[in-house]
């Protein structure tokens, strides 16, 4: 029997310092606006040129891990807001809890007729009547997400008739639908930006964007609330636990 080696490839120089780097800041050892050492401590350190030293810092930078002060060198940047999708939350609210403050710019509140895919989470028949809402959620003054949402009639009626640019749907369907929610199942892909999603997330077109469809369900298991996400991927995250069973 014969055996092949298996050889592994061997990191670039601007590699190694760029992922010693990102274990410092992603670990919490360096914090955020703490300033990175210089090009020419890092040239010490690694014993290695300039150009490698700056390869690695412009890694960095294109990952929005640091920034760069000019005159007076590169700093580590504000981790990523951050949505914890293992708990069935409204974005306001999740962000609420961490200090951030949030808005929703409505682009359409308006009764349509249901869809063939609409009306087969919504377990309705296709052309049955369903409210649709379409936003564009801001953090702080940056847009991070474009959300499609059709609820069925009984429930949009209501949920029309409340401040949409501040508040979140599902607190409404809670509190003034008097429909606790019961789970959320979730698809999640990659996609690019068209020319619409990126005028309005202001980003290029064929950006990449995150593409989440989730189907929110009550108590009872009625699916009350079907959406379309997309999120910019630069400047916000979603975030999952897994635990092996």
């Amino acid at each position: 029997m014969t055996f092949t080696s298996l050889r592994l490839p061997v990191p670039t120089l601007h590699g190694r310092i760029r992922e010693e780097l990102r274990e410092r800041i992603l670990s919490g050892a360096w914090q955020p606006h703490d300033r990175v050492p210089s090009e020419s401590m890092l040239m010490a350190q690694y014993g290695v040129s300039r150009i490698t030293v700056r390869q690695a810092l412009g890694d960095l930078e294109s990952a929005r891990l640091i920034f760069k002060v000019p005159g007076k060198g590169a700093f580590v940047a504000e981790a990523k807001p951050f949505q914890e999708l293992g708990r069935l939350q409204g974005f306001a609210e999740a962000m609420g809890e961490r200090g951030h403050e949030t808005f929703n710019r409505v682009l359409r509140c308006e009764t349509v007729a249901a869809d063939d895919t609409v009306a087969d989470r919504l377990r309705l028949a296709p052309g049955t009547p369903v409210t649709h809402i379409r936003r564009v959620r801001y953090l702080g003054r940056e847009p991070v997400s474009v959300d499609h949402t059709w609820l069925p009639a009984d429930l949009g009626e209501r949920v029309a008739r409340e401040d949409l640019a501040t508040r979140d749907i599902f607190l409404i369907l809670e509190n003034e639908g008097a429909t606790p929610l019961g789970h959320a199942d979730l698809a999640l892909g990659a996609t690019v930006a068209d020319a619409e999603i990126a005028a309005q997330l202001g980003v290029s077109v064929g950006s990449p964007v995150l593409h989440i469809e989730r189907l929110t369900s009550d108590r009872e298991g009625r699916p009350i609330d079907f959406e379309h996400l997309y999120c910019r991927s630069d400047s916000f995250q979603y975030r999952l636990r897994l635990q092996r069973r």
